[in-house]
């Protein structure tokens, strides 16, 4: 079986994108109501600053920033948890991503370079 480590290189590798390695004492956002069965499931990620990794994830359709719809959490929380989506948290900076069942989109938005 593959590590996560292998797996998310692989991911990268398939769209192009240098591995960056999180750091998984560090936290991540994610909305309070994440449901991995709601799709899509979505991440973007900013640049890391003091103790997050700069990604955001959630589940559904909505996207909203206030500040009350996310959490912060440790990545180790999720490390064993068999999360689809943590085979593209190895993308860097200005990565994002969206999936559903038999569904999967990958692209660099370098506006989210600019915060």
């Amino acid at each position: 079986m593959s590590s996560l480590s292998q797996i998310q290189r692989a991911t990268c590798a398939k769209f192009g994108a240098s591995y960056v390695a999180v750091d998984e004492r560090l936290k991540l956002g994610i909305t309070k109501a994440f449901d991995p069965t709601q799709y899509p499931i979505n991440g973007l990620h900013h640049p890391p600053e003091r103790d997050t990794t700069g990604w955001y994830i959630w589940s559904g359709q909505k996207f909203l920033e206030d500040p009350d719809f996310w959490v912060p959490l440790h990545v180790f929380h999720l490390h064993d948890r068999g999360l689809e989506f943590m085979k593209y948290l190895g993308l860097g900076p200005g990565w994002r991503f969206l999936i559903a069942p038999g569904y999967e989109d990958v692209w660099f938005d370098s506006k989210l370079l600019d915060i």
